[in-house]
């Protein structure tokens, strides 16, 4: 008896609409960067995105010799505990940002400046 008076319950407020899913709801995704441009944060973001995936974009070998990474007047600036991969990585420099502009964008970054 008290299982039917809970589904019955349960069928009548899915009928009214209580658990039934508003058609002008927006993905999450697509409300997040509503949000991020109503606020004028995404660079910022796209910037914080950057620093925390670099690891992802230059790899194990690079990112296990990468001391710190920030971003600064739309330069990434790298500080790198190896020389030989601080000069391959400046002499793959225009890769590395096209790898970047491909994944973030174009305007995130203009420049990156190894240390």
């Amino acid at each position: 008896m008290q299982q039917h008076f809970l589904y019955k319950m349960m069928t009548n407020m899915a009928g009214d609409g209580y658990f039934s899913r508003k058609k002008e709801v927006a993905p999450l995704e697509s409300a997040f960067n509503d949000l991020l441009k109503a606020y004028r944060l995404e660079g910022k973001f796209k910037e914080k995105s950057l620093v925390h995936d670099w690891p992802e974009i230059v790899g194990k070998t690079i990112a296990d010799r990468t001391s710190s990474v920030f971003i600064k007047d739309k330069k990434l600036f790298v500080k790198i505990s190896s020389g030989p991969i601080k000069k391959e990585l400046l002499m793959n420099k225009s890769k590395v940002i096209s790898l970047i502009e491909e994944k973030y964008g174009v305007n995130v970054i203009d420049d990156l400046v190894c240390m």
